[in-house]
């Protein structure tokens, strides 16, 4: 069968790529935590049941679930929309080959749904319908859970396919997502309309009946429908190009005060607007900004002070840590070209400073919303700020000199480990431990103020000391510049 065929043309192109092989330390760690995943998964779908148990109402276990099914399938689809690559594959070579246009679409739509990782759900699934859907109805009930699980991972793919190439994976339609799904949680909340009485209504329906698996595979062929209509309409590259949304970045004009730094950071904004990789980085940013949500509304971490900072940390200097290790990686395309222009490396370093600067105080405006849950927040963060622009950044700038693997930023981060290597996360354990046993230390042998004083004060000085620090990471710079063209000019 052809499309099988190709299907495994992938699977061998894949292993036999020698970056596969180059970056294997990273493929083991990642295959690490895809165990722990799946371990957390299934430990999860053994307790669900018994845990759902316990909620107070007239809805058991199962009709719990059902009724928080279409959020489930919402949000699903936003972290899809946000993170799933589109696949593809060299159609110009194929079309010149005896394969009918049918074969290689069905490839394309059918080629993310044999991905393994979209199945980790299932481990929560299986072990709750032998748990709890089993004891409350029947075996066969319990097939159609898990058949109907599938059923929705299935839709959730192909309609987030559909959406990114018929609407763009741009942050316009990303926010149209958002306030959909917000726009029903504030229904829900005020009682004026409840999303989770139609889900549970629909799915215990066909969940009873014994076709009812028949409704979400009917999802399924719509969905699937869609995304063969779309490709009839931009089958060739010239249409699908005409139809392709792109941010348009024209005018940077407040950045021309600064001279050949401003004219830098200008580029390097354009170009993480206009780019799959740095694109979806940013936007995958976004939800990375509740994480302090998982520390600070928890009581037990009330007077632990160092994993409270940790996340101050993580959450002022986000996309610090998402672009600054590979903030000089992101020109390998054309680093030649930067080397040889009339460019000083001072002005270069420096405006990779003041971009990451600008990235540390956006996202510590961002999460000032965190503030409401009382003043220590502001001095954690304030702390946390001090530290990153002090001592973070100048640490990702120096040591991003060290990776010289190319990225092609048309491909999407996710899934995608281009570039990365076992280096990048040493480097992040410094950054985020070391401060993180410093603060807590400080905070049990003498109390919060001097743990947090002593960080805000290191990073205080880095501030103040800045053009020293600068200096560093610009003789770093010089020494490795030769290595870090060589490296960028190997394809992986």
């Amino acid at each position: 069968m052809l499309l099988l065929d190709l299907l495994l043309q992938d699977g061998k192109k894949a292993i036999r790529s020698q970056a596969f092989y180059k970056n294997l330390a990273v493929n083991i760690m990642l295959g690490f935590f895809g165990l722990y995943m799946a371990a957390s998964l299934l430990i999860t779908g053994l307790a669900l049941g018994p845990m759902l148990e316990k909620v107070p109402g007239p809805y058991n276990p199962t009709e719990l679930v059902n009724a928080s099914m279409l959020y489930v399938i919402l949000f699903a689809l936003i972290a899809r929309f946000t993170m799933q690559s589109l696949s593809t594959l060299d159609l110009q070579s194929l079309q010149a080959l005896p394969i009918r246009r049918d074969t290689l679409v069905n490839y394309l739509l059918i080629k993310p749904l044999f991905n393994p990782v979209n199945y980790l759900t299932l481990l929560l699934a299986i072990p709750f319908a032998i748990r709890s859907t089993a004891v409350y109805y029947d075996g066969a009930t319990a097939f159609r859970f898990v058949l109907g699980a599938i059923f929705i991972i299935w839709f959730d793919s192909l309609t987030a396919a559909f959406l990114k190439r018929a609407f763009g994976s741009n942050i316009f339609s990303l926010i149209i997502l958002l306030a959909i799904a917000g726009g029903l949680i504030a229904l829900e909340y005020f009682k004026l309309f409840s999303l989770g009485e139609v889900s549970e209504a629909i799915f215990t329906t066909a969940l009873q009946h014994p076709l009812g698996w028949l409704v979400p595979l009917a999802a399924v062929g719509f969905a699937y429908l869609l995304n063969r209509w779309f490709f009839a309409r931009n089958y060739y590259i010239e249409s699908f190009n005409k139809k392709k949304e792109e941010i348009r970045l024209t005018q940077l004009s407040f950045l021309d005060r600064f001279g050949i730094i401003g004219d830098l950071i200008g580029l390097e904004i354009k170009l993480i607007l206009r780019h799959k990789r740095t694109k979806s980085i940013l936007y995958l940013s976004f939800f990375f900004l509740f994480y302090g949500l998982l520390f600070y509304r928890d009581p037990k971490m009330a007077t632990n002070y160092g994993m409270l900072f940790f996340a101050a940390t993580f959450v002022t200097g986000l996309l610090m840590l998402m672009f600054g290790q590979w903030v000089i990686s992101w020109d390998g395309s054309y680093f030649d070209s930067l080397m040889t222009k009339n460019i000083p490396v001072q002005s270069y370093i420096e405006a990779n400073y003041y971009l990451l600067a600008s990235f540390c105080t956006a996202c510590f405006i961002l999460t000032t919303p965190y503030f409401f849950f009382g003043s220590r927040i502001l001095y954690l963060h304030l702390a946390a700020l001090l530290f990153n622009l002090g001592v973070n950044i100048f640490f990702l700038v120096f040591f991003a000199t060290y990776n010289t693997k190319r990225i092609d930023l048309s491909k999407s981060s996710a899934m995608n480990y281009q570039g990365t290597t076992i280096k990048n996360f040493l480097i992040m354990l410094p950054m985020l431990f070391f401060p993180w046993i410093v603060v807590q230390l400080l905070a049990t042998f003498f109390n919060p103020a001097v743990a947090l004083g002593t960080v805000g004060s290191i990073g205080l000085l880095g501030i103040l000391f800045h053009r020293q620090l600068i200096q560093l990471c610009v003789n770093q710079f010089n020494r490795r510049k030769y290595a870090l063209a060589q490296g960028f000019r190997e394809s992986e």
